[in-house]
């Protein structure tokens, strides 16, 4: 995909974002163009930005951020480097995700979607903010293979093959962690097994794409 095309996805995937309510004056979007850059959304609140902005530029192995560069970008350039199945980053803040992450609960896939942020999303316990290098990569090892990670009384992260999968698992971390702390407060919260899981694991491309379908179609709707 050219820059263009994935500079115009990642700012729409920033107002879905935003208008989801998973974002206030913070976050950050952003996917790899090729192999050695990436394109992040710019340290402005999300839903400011319109379809005309610009995004920022960095290489793959930066050492220093440039001027207009978000200070928690070394958060994606850690991950990338670690992970090379992903091409896209949403860094959030889901208030009942974060909640949850605060009291020790754990989030666990109690519905079928649940099962696409993993058996149970891992917790990045410093809750300082990631301004350098070397949190960001402890970070990213806290991250593991998952596809979702909690900061502990600061948001989270998720990740994707692409700007829409990786919004759309924001937006379920933060189903799933209502869902987590209704079924809590009911009774014993029952976790799918993992033949469960993996039946709808089986279809977890085409219903994170549709996912954020409904996102965008829902924002546009709205605006």
């Amino acid at each position: 995909m050219k820059s263009r095309e994935v500079e115009a996805d990642l700012l729409d995937a920033a107002l879905t974002t935003a208008h989801a309510g998973l974002v206030t004056a913070f976050g950050h979007v952003s996917a790899l163009v090729g192999d050695d850059r990436l394109l992040i959304t710019p340290p402005r609140p999300l839903g400011s930005l319109t379809l005309t902005d610009r995004a920022v530029t960095l290489d793959r192995t930066a050492r220093d951020l440039p001027e207009g560069t978000p200070k928690e970008a070394w958060i994606h350039l850690a991950i990338y480097r670690a992970r090379p199945d992903v091409r896209a980053i949403c860094r959030a803040q889901p208030e009942t995700a974060t909640a949850l992450a605060s009291a020790g609960v754990p989030i666990r896939p109690l519905h079928g979607q649940g099962a696409f942020l993993g058996p149970e999303v891992p917790v990045f316990h410093d809750p300082r903010l990631v301004r350098d290098q070397d949190r960001a990569q402890q970070l990213a090892e806290a991250l593991g293979t998952a596809p979702a990670l909690l900061m502990r009384g600061n948001g989270a992260v998720t990740v994707g093959a692409d700007v829409g999968q990786a919004v759309a698992r924001m937006w379920l971390l933060e189903a799933s962690a209502r869902i987590n702390a209704q079924a809590a407060a009911a009774g014993r919260p029952r976790a799918l097994s993992t033949n469960e899981q993996a039946a709808w694991l089986a279809a977890e491309t085409e219903l994170l794409n549709r996912l954020w379908a409904h996102l965008r179609a829902d924002r546009k709707g709205q605006s």
